[in-house]
């Protein structure tokens, strides 16, 4: 099982530059997981894809379901006081460090593209594109 952040996850379901990269990281282990924040940040991404009128509703709502199948049972309540001590200590947002702390609970990879992740949390962050080309 590894940790994906929203941003993969949406590369997952959306066109998007790193889509290609998402689909290969799916194909090569499938089991992903998130704390329950990845629906409102995906949501999120959605309205802000249908306000540029890039995706009309149908579209939004079926790619959101592609996404809550790839996730179903995989999805966890994280600890705030884990959140906010990673956030005081690495200066990155609460958002972000509920995946790092997910990542910390499941003893799982967390994978994303966010360079400030990648910095602060060595030990845990995994790019997404190294995982799959072997190149940063």
């Amino acid at each position: 099982m590894i940790v994906v952040d929203t941003n993969v996850i949406a590369a997952l379901v959306l066109p998007a530059e790193s889509s290609n990269l998402a689909e290969r990281l799916f194909l090569h282990q499938s089991e992903w997981a998130a704390p329950l924040l990845w629906r409102s940040e995906l949501r999120n991404m959605m309205a802000t894809q249908m306000r540029a009128d890039r995706l009309d509703l149908d579209a939004a709502l079926s790619m959101t379901e592609r996404a809550e199948e790839v996730l179903a049972g995989r999805e966890f309540a994280v600890d705030s006081a884990t959140v906010l001590r990673l956030a005081a200590e690495s200066g990155c947002t609460a958002y972000d460090c509920e995946f790092v702390a997910l990542a910390g609970y499941l003893a799982a990879p967390f994978v994303t593209l966010d360079r400030q992740l990648l910095a602060a949390f060595p030990a845990t962050a995994v790019n997404l594109r190294k995982i799959v080309t072997g190149r940063s």
